[in-house]
Protein backbone atom coordinates (compact mmCIF):
# COMPACT_ATOMS: atom_id res chain seq x y z
CA UNK A 1 0.00 0.00 0.00
CA UNK A 2 2.71 2.28 1.05
CA UNK A 3 4.41 1.78 -2.62
CA UNK A 4 1.42 2.25 -4.87
CA UNK A 5 1.00 5.90 -2.50
CA UNK A 6 4.93 6.58 -3.49
CA UNK A 7 3.99 6.27 -6.79
CA UNK A 8 0.99 8.26 -6.82
CA UNK A 9 3.12 10.94 -5.25
CA UNK A 10 5.83 10.89 -7.51
CA UNK A 11 3.02 11.00 -10.75
CA UNK A 12 1.55 14.23 -8.44
CA UNK A 13 5.42 15.80 -8.38
CA UNK A 14 5.78 15.27 -12.47
CA UNK A 15 2.68 16.90 -12.91
CA UNK A 16 3.47 19.91 -10.61
CA UNK A 17 6.90 20.13 -12.73
CA UNK A 18 4.83 20.15 -15.37
CA UNK A 19 3.47 23.36 -13.85
CA UNK A 20 6.14 25.41 -13.65
CA UNK A 21 6.37 25.50 -17.42
CA UNK A 22 2.57 26.66 -17.43
CA UNK A 23 1.67 30.56 -17.46
CA UNK A 24 -0.11 32.08 -14.55
CA UNK A 25 -3.26 32.38 -16.44
CA UNK A 26 -6.08 30.03 -18.00
CA UNK A 27 -8.81 31.14 -20.89
CA UNK A 28 -12.56 31.26 -19.84
CA UNK A 29 -15.44 32.59 -21.67
CA UNK A 30 -15.47 34.72 -24.54
CA UNK A 31 -16.62 33.00 -27.70
CA UNK A 32 -13.67 30.84 -28.80
CA UNK A 33 -11.72 30.85 -25.66
CA UNK A 34 -15.02 29.59 -23.75
CA UNK A 35 -14.97 26.25 -25.50
CA UNK A 36 -11.16 25.79 -25.29
CA UNK A 37 -10.88 26.07 -29.24
CA UNK A 38 -9.88 28.46 -32.01
CA UNK A 39 -10.99 28.84 -35.63
CA UNK A 40 -7.90 29.17 -37.00
CA UNK A 41 -6.10 26.71 -35.02
CA UNK A 42 -6.23 23.26 -33.73
CA UNK A 43 -7.91 22.50 -30.74
CA UNK A 44 -6.45 23.81 -27.87
CA UNK A 45 -4.43 22.54 -24.74
CA UNK A 46 -6.07 22.54 -21.70
CA UNK A 47 -5.59 25.84 -19.10
CA UNK A 48 -3.34 26.36 -16.35
CA UNK A 49 -5.00 25.74 -13.06
CA UNK A 50 -3.44 28.85 -11.64
CA UNK A 51 -6.47 31.39 -11.91
CA UNK A 52 -8.50 33.21 -14.68
CA UNK A 53 -7.55 34.97 -17.69
CA UNK A 54 -6.36 38.65 -17.34
CA UNK A 55 -9.00 40.92 -18.60
CA UNK A 56 -6.19 42.38 -21.12
CA UNK A 57 -5.36 39.10 -22.05
CA UNK A 58 -8.88 38.24 -23.42
CA UNK A 59 -9.25 41.72 -24.61
CA UNK A 60 -6.50 41.89 -26.59
CA UNK A 61 -6.41 38.50 -27.63
CA UNK A 62 -10.11 39.35 -28.88
CA UNK A 63 -8.94 42.42 -30.76
CA UNK A 64 -6.01 40.97 -33.01
CA UNK A 65 -7.71 38.10 -33.66
CA UNK A 66 -10.33 40.67 -35.56
CA UNK A 67 -7.22 42.68 -37.42
CA UNK A 68 -5.93 39.21 -38.38
CA UNK A 69 -9.33 37.81 -39.60
CA UNK A 70 -10.46 41.34 -41.62
CA UNK A 71 -8.02 40.74 -44.54
CA UNK A 72 -4.97 42.85 -43.88
CA UNK A 73 -2.20 43.22 -45.75
CA UNK A 74 0.14 39.88 -45.37
CA UNK A 75 2.96 41.45 -43.43
CA UNK A 76 0.37 42.88 -40.71
CA UNK A 77 -1.34 39.73 -40.31
CA UNK A 78 1.89 37.87 -39.69
CA UNK A 79 2.76 40.57 -36.92
CA UNK A 80 -0.61 40.12 -35.69
CA UNK A 81 0.09 36.58 -35.72
CA UNK A 82 3.24 36.83 -33.84
CA UNK A 83 1.26 38.63 -31.18
CA UNK A 84 -1.55 36.67 -31.02
CA UNK A 85 0.99 33.09 -30.31
CA UNK A 86 2.27 35.31 -27.30
CA UNK A 87 -1.36 36.41 -25.99
CA UNK A 88 -2.18 32.51 -26.86
CA UNK A 89 0.74 30.91 -24.92
CA UNK A 90 0.00 33.34 -22.15
CA UNK A 91 -3.65 32.04 -21.48
CA UNK A 92 -2.17 28.67 -21.83
CA UNK A 93 -3.61 27.54 -25.39
CA UNK A 94 -0.05 26.04 -26.54
CA UNK A 95 -1.53 24.59 -29.58
CA UNK A 96 -3.41 28.10 -30.78
CA UNK A 97 -0.50 29.54 -29.79
CA UNK A 98 1.79 27.29 -31.98
CA UNK A 99 0.08 27.62 -34.89
CA UNK A 100 -0.05 31.45 -35.25
CA UNK A 101 3.63 31.46 -34.53
CA UNK A 102 3.85 29.02 -37.68
CA UNK A 103 1.68 31.44 -39.42
CA UNK A 104 4.09 34.39 -38.65
CA UNK A 105 7.28 31.98 -38.97
CA UNK A 106 6.12 31.86 -43.10
CA UNK A 107 6.19 35.26 -43.65
CA UNK A 108 9.43 36.15 -41.80
CA UNK A 109 11.00 33.47 -42.79
CA UNK A 110 13.90 34.37 -40.01
CA UNK A 111 15.93 31.65 -38.04
CA UNK A 112 14.19 33.70 -34.76
CA UNK A 113 10.36 32.83 -36.33
CA UNK A 114 11.59 29.14 -37.22
CA UNK A 115 12.96 28.74 -33.87
CA UNK A 116 9.80 30.24 -32.00
CA UNK A 117 7.46 28.13 -34.09
CA UNK A 118 9.17 24.97 -33.33
CA UNK A 119 9.17 26.07 -29.97
CA UNK A 120 5.66 26.72 -29.83
CA UNK A 121 5.20 23.42 -30.94
CA UNK A 122 7.05 21.40 -28.17
CA UNK A 123 4.90 23.12 -25.45
CA UNK A 124 1.92 21.78 -26.99
CA UNK A 125 3.54 18.63 -27.46
CA UNK A 126 4.37 18.86 -23.50
CA UNK A 127 0.92 20.20 -22.79
CA UNK A 128 -1.24 17.64 -24.72
CA UNK A 129 -3.92 15.62 -23.41
CA UNK A 130 -4.01 12.54 -25.61
CA UNK A 131 -1.78 10.48 -27.74
CA UNK A 132 -3.20 11.50 -30.87
CA UNK A 133 -2.57 15.23 -30.24
CA UNK A 134 0.52 14.24 -28.83
CA UNK A 135 1.90 12.37 -31.76
CA UNK A 136 0.67 15.42 -34.11
CA UNK A 137 2.41 17.73 -31.89
CA UNK A 138 6.08 16.03 -31.99
CA UNK A 139 5.74 15.56 -35.56
CA UNK A 140 5.45 19.15 -36.23
CA UNK A 141 8.18 20.12 -33.95
CA UNK A 142 10.53 17.75 -35.43
CA UNK A 143 9.44 18.81 -38.90
CA UNK A 144 10.66 22.53 -37.37
CA UNK A 145 13.10 22.21 -34.87
CA UNK A 146 15.39 19.66 -37.44
CA UNK A 147 15.93 22.50 -39.87
CA UNK A 148 17.19 24.57 -36.84
CA UNK A 149 19.54 22.20 -36.47
CA UNK A 150 20.45 22.47 -39.80
CA UNK A 151 21.27 25.87 -39.96
CA UNK A 152 22.75 25.17 -36.19
CA UNK A 153 23.65 21.86 -35.40
CA UNK A 154 25.30 22.88 -32.13
CA UNK A 155 21.88 24.24 -30.62
CA UNK A 156 21.46 22.05 -27.97
CA UNK A 157 18.08 23.54 -26.69
CA UNK A 158 16.51 22.30 -29.65
CA UNK A 159 18.46 19.00 -30.08
CA UNK A 160 17.09 18.04 -26.37
CA UNK A 161 13.19 18.66 -27.43
CA UNK A 162 13.41 16.78 -30.56
CA UNK A 163 14.77 13.95 -27.87
CA UNK A 164 12.12 14.77 -25.94
CA UNK A 165 9.40 14.18 -28.53
CA UNK A 166 10.66 10.67 -29.30
CA UNK A 167 10.13 9.44 -25.76
CA UNK A 168 6.67 8.46 -26.53
CA UNK A 169 6.84 6.64 -29.91
CA UNK A 170 11.30 5.88 -30.23
CA UNK A 171 12.65 6.05 -26.86
CA UNK A 172 15.66 4.70 -27.80
CA UNK A 173 16.47 6.86 -30.37
CA UNK A 174 15.62 10.08 -27.28
CA UNK A 175 18.04 8.65 -24.86
CA UNK A 176 20.95 8.72 -28.16
CA UNK A 177 19.90 12.18 -28.74
CA UNK A 178 20.11 13.25 -25.15
CA UNK A 179 23.58 11.74 -24.57
CA UNK A 180 25.00 13.32 -27.34
CA UNK A 181 24.37 16.96 -25.76
CA UNK A 182 25.18 15.41 -22.40
CA UNK A 183 28.97 14.21 -24.30
CA UNK A 184 29.24 17.82 -25.52
CA UNK A 185 28.04 19.17 -22.73
CA UNK A 186 28.05 17.42 -19.33
CA UNK A 187 26.68 20.20 -17.34
CA UNK A 188 23.45 21.17 -19.70
CA UNK A 189 20.74 21.61 -17.15
CA UNK A 190 18.27 20.84 -19.48
CA UNK A 191 19.27 17.64 -20.23
CA UNK A 192 20.07 16.33 -17.12
CA UNK A 193 17.05 17.22 -15.73
CA UNK A 194 15.35 15.45 -18.37
CA UNK A 195 17.11 12.80 -18.39
CA UNK A 196 16.54 12.83 -13.88
CA UNK A 197 12.76 13.07 -15.21
CA UNK A 198 12.34 10.29 -17.57
CA UNK A 199 14.74 7.84 -15.25
CA UNK A 200 11.62 8.48 -12.54
CA UNK A 201 9.14 7.83 -15.21
CA UNK A 202 10.34 4.55 -16.17
CA UNK A 203 10.82 3.97 -11.96
CA UNK A 204 15.21 3.64 -12.63
CA UNK A 205 15.58 5.58 -9.36
CA UNK A 206 19.18 4.98 -9.19
CA UNK A 207 19.68 6.68 -12.49
CA UNK A 208 17.28 9.43 -11.64
CA UNK A 209 19.52 9.90 -8.56
CA UNK A 210 22.66 10.29 -10.52
CA UNK A 211 21.25 12.72 -12.94
CA UNK A 212 19.81 14.76 -10.56
CA UNK A 213 22.67 14.59 -8.25
CA UNK A 214 24.49 15.80 -11.11
CA UNK A 215 21.97 18.93 -11.71
CA UNK A 216 22.05 19.82 -7.82
CA UNK A 217 26.26 20.43 -8.28
CA UNK A 218 25.26 22.84 -11.64
CA UNK A 219 22.66 24.32 -10.13
CA UNK A 220 21.40 24.01 -6.28
CA UNK A 221 18.76 26.68 -7.45
CA UNK A 222 16.74 24.60 -10.15
CA UNK A 223 13.55 23.86 -8.20
CA UNK A 224 11.99 21.59 -10.33
CA UNK A 225 15.71 19.40 -10.34
CA UNK A 226 15.37 19.17 -6.36
CA UNK A 227 11.76 18.36 -5.73
CA UNK A 228 12.27 15.32 -8.29
CA UNK A 229 15.65 14.13 -6.73
CA UNK A 230 13.17 14.41 -2.79
CA UNK A 231 11.13 11.73 -5.22
CA UNK A 232 13.86 9.43 -6.35
CA UNK A 233 15.31 9.75 -2.30
CA UNK A 234 11.92 8.41 -1.16
CA UNK A 235 11.00 5.38 -4.08
CA UNK A 236 14.89 4.26 -2.78
CA UNK A 237 13.77 4.80 0.92
CA UNK A 238 16.23 6.96 1.50
CA UNK A 239 13.91 9.07 3.86
CA UNK A 240 16.60 11.10 5.55
CA UNK A 241 17.76 12.18 2.40
CA UNK A 242 14.12 12.75 0.98
CA UNK A 243 12.89 14.76 3.85
CA UNK A 244 15.89 17.40 3.92
CA UNK A 245 15.13 17.60 0.13
CA UNK A 246 11.25 18.43 0.83
CA UNK A 247 12.67 20.46 3.48
CA UNK A 248 14.88 22.54 0.99
CA UNK A 249 11.77 23.08 -1.51
CA UNK A 250 9.53 24.64 0.51
CA UNK A 251 12.60 27.32 1.36
CA UNK A 252 12.78 27.63 -1.94
CA UNK A 253 9.51 28.48 -3.92
CA UNK A 254 6.24 29.07 -2.20
CA UNK A 255 3.84 28.43 -4.68
CA UNK A 256 0.70 26.81 -2.99
CA UNK A 257 0.99 23.66 -5.32
CA UNK A 258 4.43 23.04 -4.41
CA UNK A 259 3.77 23.55 -1.18
CA UNK A 260 0.49 21.05 -1.04
CA UNK A 261 2.74 18.49 -2.66
CA UNK A 262 5.96 19.01 -0.58
CA UNK A 263 3.46 18.77 1.95
CA UNK A 264 1.83 15.41 1.00
CA UNK A 265 5.61 14.21 0.64
CA UNK A 266 6.49 14.77 4.22
CA UNK A 267 3.36 13.50 5.67
CA UNK A 268 4.28 10.19 3.92
CA UNK A 269 7.79 10.23 5.88
CA UNK A 270 6.34 10.78 9.66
Amino acid sequence: MLKNRILLLAISALLIVALFFLPKAVVENDNQLQTGTDSKGSGAMAASPHGPTPQGVRQNINRLKARYLSGLPEEKNAIFADSLAILYNQAGLFDSAAWYAERAMTFFKTDESLLKAGNAYYDAYTFALNAEKQQAMAEKTRALLEQVLEKNPKNPDAKIKIAMTYFSSNPPKGVGMMREVLADDPKNQLALFNMGMLSIQSQQYPKAVDWLEKLSAVNEKHIQGQLLLGVAYLNLGQKEKARQQFDKVKKMDSDPSVQATVDSYLEELK
